[in-house]
Order: structure tokens, then C-alpha cells, then sequence
């Protein structure tokens, strides 16, 4: 009976430290949302299926405001261009049959259901852009953090790249 004791015990100092483990493992591996300016992490959240965010910039030619509405994929290993909301036509806005479900709302333009797929969405705020990131409850005014031209880089990455990128491991 002393044996049987003494492997009961045996097996679970084996067991716990195996299920902490495997718990740090899951939790490391976890996606999440990274948002990085010239390579540097700037904010991130767990990136959850259908998780929301959305960008505001004003256009460069029509110089009014574009918003796009983004969404985490069902995989969580990129992102969905859901909609786009605007104020006038012009080059590079959405208007065809392909682009989605176009509709009015007030006095904006609604492009709905655009469903485009993207690994990573990158931008570079220009002179008089006002690039804006809605993300995680928070606005983000990219403008006024960086120089004009900086790459902005939003991606999905797991857990542990977020540690690495804070402590300048990479």
C-alpha cells in the first residue's frame, strides 16, 4: 500500500506541472491583434473571431472622410473588409456590383458585405489624412504619433510574438 501511495504522488508532481504547462502553452499561442508603427508594437488584444476595429482617414483626392470597418476572420489568421462608409465618389472608393451591397445612409455612401479577405492591412498616414484606428474601445490618432510616411502594419500574431516585441527579443 506504501508503494501505491508513493506513485499516486509521484504522478501527480508529474501531472501538475504538465497541466501548468500545457495551460502557459495555450495562453502563448493564443492570436492576437498587433497593430505596429516602422516595427515597433504600438497596441495589441486578443484577436477573437469577428473581434471589430475600424479606420478613419480623410481621402486625398475627395478630401472627405473614408471610413472602413474590419473584422478578425473565422480562422483568426487575418481580416475581413467588411464595409466602407463615405462621403464622395472618387478613385479608389468602392462602387461596383463586385465591391458588395451599395446603399445610401443619409448623406454618406455605404458599401456593406464587401467581404475581403487580408492577411495584414498596411498603411502610410499622408499630409492631411488624419489617420485614425477605432480599435479595442480606444481612438487611436496614428497621425499624431508619427512621422507622415510611417508604415503602419495591423496583424494577427500569437501571444509570445507580443513578448518577444515588447522586450526587444526579435
Amino acid at each position: 500500500m506504501i508503494k501505491s501511495e508513493g506513485r499516486a504522488l509521484c504522478s501527480a508532481r508529474f501531472l501538475f506541472p504538465l497541466f501548468l504547462l500545457s495551460m502557459l502553452l495555450w495562453f502563448a499561442t493564443r492570436p492576437c491583434i498587433a497593430v505596429y508603427v516602422e516595427n515597433d508594437l504600438l497596441v495589441s488584444c486578443p484577436a477573437d473571431a469577428g473581434t471589430e476595429f475600424s479606420t478613419r482617414f480623410i481621402h486625398s483626392v475627395q478630401k472627405t472622410p473614408v471610413d472602413e470597418y474590419f473584422s478578425v476572420n473565422a480562422a483568426r489568421n487575418g481580416f475581413i473588409l467588411q464595409k466602407t462608409r463615405y462621403q464622395s465618389f472618387g478613385v479608389g472608393l468602392p462602387f461596383l456590383e463586385t465591391d458588395g451591397v451599395f446603399r445610401r445612409e443619409g448623406n454618406a455612401f455605404v458599401m456593406d458585405d464587401m467581404d475581403r479577405q487580408m492577411k495584414e492591412i498596411q498603411f502610410r498616414p499622408g499630409v492631411s489624412t488624419e489617420l485614425t484606428l477605432f480599435f479595442a474601445g480606444t481612438t487611436i490618432p496614428l497621425y499624431e504619433r508619427m512621422p507622415l510616411g510611417s508604415l503602419v502594419i495591423i496583424t494577427i500574431v500569437p501571444r509570445w510574438r507580443l513578448w518577444m516585441d515588447r522586450f526587444h527579443f526579435s
